[in-house]
This record gives C-alpha cells, structure tokens and sequence, in this order.
C-alpha cells in the first residue's frame, strides 16, 4: 500500500481528531503529503504539527481551492470525513435538518463539483466517503443523521459506478461505533446500540488501508454490518420489527 500513497496529495477533512485525525496519522505514515482540516484551528494545527502535515482549519464545504493550492497544485485523494451526528426526530428544528444536510451530504458534492473534473481529465483520483453503518441500515433516535447518511452513502456509490471506468476509486467507509466524541454525544441510544462493539479511529484507518489495497468501494470495519446489511435487503419486515424491538429497549430506558 506504501506505493500507492507515497507522496500522494491527500486532503482529509474533520480530522481534529477522531477517526479524521486517525486517517491523516495513516496516509502521513505512507508517506503522503497531508493537508488537515477542522473547523477548530486548533485542533487542526496540533495534528499537522504532529504528522509534519499542513493545517487548513474551517468549513469543509469551501476547502478544495485552498487545500490544492497548499499541495502545489492538486488534491489525488481527498477523505471527505467531516460530519454531524445530529439526533432527533422528524420534529428536529429545520436547522438541525439543514446543517445535517449540508455537512453529511452537500459538502462530498460541493468537493467532487471541484475535484472529478481534474481527475476526469488525467484519469485517476480517489474520494474517500466516512458514512456510517446508519447509512447502510438507520440508527434509532437519529432521523437527521440516519437520512443524511444514507445519501451521502448514496452519492459515494453513484460516482463509483459513474466513474470507475476513468480511473476514479471511491470507497464508502461504513462503521458502527467508533470511540470519538461523536460517539459520547450520543447519549443512552449510543450506549445501548453502538458502544458494545465500539472500535478505536485508527481501527478505522486500518480497514481502509485494507480495503485500498483491495480496490474495494464498500469498507467494513464492523463485518457484521454486512450481515445486518443483507437481513434489511432480504427481509425489510423483518428488520424492521427487529430494530422497533430496539426502539422500544430504548424508550424504556428513558
């Protein structure tokens, strides 16, 4: 995998810390040349500091102009990692809804708006998507977060299946709990679902390497999300009675 990555221009974004930070450590390991952005500046220098990468705190949505220029030029993959893990119901406010909608999702479109072009036009690129098993399945008492995930998981496949004959590589990084602060926000609903199996970021990271290796879109760090996959695919009644079951464990802890 060293190859791959040697002196590659790698863009990760939300990698503060958590399994962001996790990416950033690994791709500098391999070599690469690293740009981290956080909306905590803060944050953001103290990683770059630490892997000899280059700090860009802010929005992740508006970055790419900005992180190529840092990297001399170009961006050869970028790690489009930040995210919200916003709770609630349908109730939500409409600015929960709206931030969840424009970090999860709008923000890969706003950077593959600015990146597949190039890639298009020299043949190769790689945009890496953190998703979520709730983009695969759903996670209780988190309807923004679930939704959004699920298309921002949506927007991963599609380029993979548009572009994979150009020399595009995507890959959709889809795991359950993992130990951030995304993970504590949670509260009793990540205590009951996602903390029994959590994994550490650079888990995360491990898994991805793996799965580049392998040229794979789909990225597992819990296999048994696969499983869970294919019961919600064969049987949807089914999984649904299964994870209301869940819902009702919950409430009743509340």
């Amino acid at each position: 995998m060293v190859g791959a990555v040697q002196d590659a221009r790698v863009v990760v974004t939300g990698a503060g810390g958590g399994i962001g930070a996790a990416l950033a450590r690994r791709f500098a390991a391999e070599g690469a040349r690293v740009v981290v952005n956080d909306l905590d500046g803060e944050k953001a220098a103290a990683v770059a500091e630490e892997i000899g990468g280059i700090a860009l705190p802010g929005d992740a949505s508006g970055i790419v102009g900005a992180a190529r220029d840092a990297l001399g030029g170009s961006v050869d993959v970028y790690c489009a990692n930040a995210g919200l893990g916003s709770g609630g119901s349908e109730a939500a406010d409409a600015a929960v809804w709206e931030s969840a909608w424009d970090v999860n999702v709008m923000a890969h479109v706003r950077a593959a708006q600015e990146l597949v072009p190039e890639w298009l036009e020299r043949g190769s690129g790689r945009f890496v998507s953190t998703v979520s098993a709730a983009g695969l399945l759903t996670m209780i008492g988190a309807a923004p977060y679930s939704v959004t995930k699920h298309a921002a998981y949506a927007f991963a496949e599609w380029l993979s299946l548009t572009y994979r004959h150009r020399g595009l590589k995507v890959h959709a990084i889809c795991p359950q709990g993992v130990r951030t602060d995304m993970l504590a926000a949670t509260g009793s609903a990540g205590d009951l679902v996602l903390q029994p199996t959590a994994i550490e970021p650079d888990a995360v990271a491990d898994a991805l390497f793996k799965g580049m290796a392998e040229d794979r879109f789909l990225i597992l760090p819990h296999p048994e999300v696969a499983e869970f996959y294919q019961a919600r695919a064969t049987d949807p009644d089914r999984w649904l009675t299964n994870m209301n079951h869940l819902q009702q464990k919950w409430e009743a802890t509340r």
